[in-house]
Formats: C-alpha cells, sequence, structure tokens
C-alpha cells in the first residue's frame, strides 16, 4: 500500500523500490577527487592504480567486469566473468572458444569490457580487438588457479542447452573428481583472450553530477582527451 492506504500494483512496488535505492553509498566516505590533469600518460598504469584503490576501499569483487560482444547478425551480447591480468599486452580473460562468447570473438573479434567500483563511484571502460594467446597460456593460467575453476573448464559444453540439472551435477561430480585427481589435466577448448583497447575512458563520479570523464584514445601515441558528463 501507499502513504494514502491504497493498494499499489506490483509495478507500482517495483517502481518505488527502484527509485529509493541510492547511488554510490559510500557508507558516508566522500568521493575521492580526481584530477585529470595528473593522470599518467599511459591508461594501464591508471587502471592498476585505481584498481588498487578499490581494494583498498573494500570495493566487492572488483576483478570482476563486464564483457561486450556481437554475434554473426551485429546483435550485441554481454556477461559478467573475471580478469586474469591487465599489463602491456592487454585485458585479459579466458573462456571455452566453443562457449557462445568464443564463437562470437572468433567471428568479430573485437569487444568492449566495462568495470563499475561503487564504492568509489568509479568505472572505467574499454574497447578494441581481441586476440587469443598460444594454448599453453590458457594451460598455464588455467592451472593456476583454484580446483573449482578446473573443474568448471573441464566441464565444459558453456552455452549449450542443459538437459536437467542432475545432468550438470554428474558432469560437474565427475570434474571434480578429476581436476583432484589431475591437477594439470586438460581442457582442450579453454583459451585465453587479450582485449588489445585502442580506447579506454576513465570516469569519476562527482557529488554535484559534474563528473570526471578521461578517455585515453591510441593515435599511435595515447592522447587524453576529457568528454562531457
Amino acid at each position: 500500500m501507499d502513504d494514502h492506504g491504497a493498494t499499489r500494483t506490483p509495478q507500482e512496488d517495483f517502481r518505488a523500490l527502484l527509485r529509493a535505492q541510492r547511488v554510490w553509498d559510500t557508507g558516508g566516505a566522500p568521493l575521492p577527487a580526481f584530477d585529470p590533469a595528473t593522470a599518467p600518460g599511459d591508461p594501464l598504469t591508471l587502471f592498476h592504480r585505481w584498481f588498487a584503490q578499490a581494494v583498498a576501499a573494500h570495493q566487492p569483487e572488483p576483478h570482476t567486469m563486464t564483457l561486450a560482444t556481437t554475434d554473426e547478425r551485429g546483435r550485441p551480447d554481454v556477461r559478467t566473468l573475471m580478469l586474469h591480468d591487465a599489463d602491456e599486452r592487454g585485458w585479459h580473460f579466458a573462456s571455452h572458444a566453443t562457449s557462445r562468447k568464443g564463437r562470437q570473438l572468433a567471428a568479430r573479434p573485437e569487444a568492449a569490457l566495462g568495470f563499475y567500483w561503487p564504492a568509489q563511484a568509479r568505472a572505467v571502460r574499454l574497447r578494441g580487438p581481441v586476440r587469443t594467446t598460444p594454448p599453453a597460456d590458457a594451460a598455464a593460467d588455467l592451472h593456476a588457479r583454484s580446483t573449482g575453476a578446473l573443474a568448471a573448464a573441464l566441464v565444459g559444453r558453456q552455452s549449450d542447452v542443459l538437459g536437467s540439472p542432475e545432468e550438470l551435477a554428474e558432469a560437474s561430480r565427475t570434474a571434480w573428481e578429476r581436476a583432484r585427481r589431475d591437477p594439470v589435466a586438460e581442457a582442450p577448448t579453454w583459451t585465453a583472450y587479450i582485449l588489445v583497447p585502442d580506447e579506454v575512458e576513465f570516469f569519476q563520479g562527482e557529488e554535484r553530477r559534474r563528473h570526471v570523464r578521461l578517455r585515453y584514445r591510441r593515435d599511435g601515441a595515447w592522447v587524453r582527451e576529457l568528454l562531457w558528463p
């Protein structure tokens, strides 16, 4: 019911709940300042700095990101996954080559990544071409992770239609047993990818909505540009 005792519809309940949500609930801490004039000359250095600050601010799962790809008809697709590394080669992630995103990247090897760190009212987005690394690199990355990660990779069949929960439970049980028994087991379709950005944008929120947007654009060397919020 609303304040006048009238019964609200489920849609009205949803809208009321939606509008009651706060933006950038930092627990009372002030938003960090960001002076783009002091930003480094390359986006990787700033990303490393912001990532460390997100961790220090207790941002949950700061290594999670969204990955956007397009299918064969040019329709966008998006999902959440983990960052595996960010170095001078680019931003690293992994998946099965046979998954939906793997197939889309094989057909159209370009993508976009997005990070959102509300604990500091910050976001980072990147886009550019994507390339694969040698299979040995993908195997080394997988085997450096947890038993659960290896078991999930051994299950495979990502994005395929699942017949029943029981089918998944049996496949998962078998994969966990194999991962424990053979911690260097191979997952042939597991593939490591690197997004090589030609554009990286850093967003810093501000209480009066005078947000700072700094874009790095590759034009031979990195060019820095401020954007209107």
